[in-house]
């Protein structure tokens, strides 16, 4: 986690017109946020401690200046309590794992057995990295056709990022886009592999991938509605649920059912079910 609270901060710093606090857009700025002597002024630090703060050579900010940058800032929740987070894990290293473990791609065979039990809802298995370990016969359906289990070791991630196909797959790709991101920087915690993973993405995909890394977007909420575009039976609108699995909580089980009657019904459809075997759940 070392820079990673003072990238955070710099990243909404540069990220913020200064026109939402009351500051000229002048046409001689560089950036188009704001610069680092005007966020120290706004939340009343000097501009020398602001700038160890941003280059992570101090790590520990106290409660009350962390909240002058955070109004400062005009941080939302989310972002709030990401940095919240940060600082949190900062202010307590001595009591953190010596070392991170490593990424977890073995799947037991209860968690399998489980997975299968999902016989009407498309669901499969994650990990940080984001690679797909494991799924049932319905998310095959489902995401099979998109191109988004081609090859050995499918990863949604590198899916979104360097498959053309995920443009048209995902309703709102680069909402999507950003939450992979998100959740690629919400599990790193200092893991060599996720690093080297987004290395890989920067060399692989370039600009896309390498502006939202810099930007560290926030995660949404483990659940929520996702559209996607499917070849076979049109739109479908899927509410999905995370789950936590193991001790470790390195996996994640993804289930979906239909956001909606026509998704219902689309879905029905696909895995060659009888009509009305799985219900539409609201929102």
């Amino acid at each position: 986690m070392d820079g990673e609270l003072g990238a955070f901060l710099r990243s909404r710093r540069e990220a913020l017109p200064p026109g939402r606090v009351g500051l000229p857009e002048g046409p001689r700025r560089r950036t188009p946020g704001l610069r680092r002597a005007e966020l120290a002024t706004l939340a009343q630090v000097s501009v020398e401690y602001l700038t160890r703060l941003e280059q992570g050579r101090d790590t520990r900010p106290s409660p009350e200046i962390l909240a002058a940058l955070a109004d400062a800032l005009r941080l939302d929740d989310a972002d709030r309590e990401h940095l919240r987070q940060l600082a949190a894990a900062h202010h307590s290293r001595q009591l953190c794992p010596r070392g991170r473990t490593a990424v977890t791609r073995t799947v037991r065979p209860s968690v399998r057995a489980l997975l299968d039990a999902f016989r009407d809802a498309p669901a499969h298995l994650a990990n940080r990295l984001g690679d797909v370990l494991a799924w049932n016969d319905p998310f095959d359906r489902v995401a099979r056709p998109l191109g988004l289990l081609d090859g050995s070791r499918p990863n949604l991630t590198w899916y979104v990022f360097t498959d053309e196909r995920a443009r048209e797959a995902f309703a709102d790709w680069a909402g999507t886009a950003d939450h992979q991101v998100a959740e690629l920087h919400r599990l790193r915690q200092g893991d060599p592999a996720t690093d080297e993973f987004a290395d890989r993405l920067v060399r692989t995909v370039g600009t896309p991938f390498a502006d939202r890394w810099r930007r560290r977007p926030v995660p949404a909420a483990h659940h929520g509605v996702r559209e996607l575009r499917h070849p076979h039976v049109g739109p479908l609108r899927l509410a999905y649920e995370t789950l936590t699995v193991g001790d470790t909580g390195d996996q994640w089980l993804i289930t979906h059912v239909p956001a909606d009657a026509a998704t219902a019904a689309r879905l029905d459809k696909l895995l060659g079910r009888v009509p009305g075997r799985l219900r539409a759940v609201a929102g």
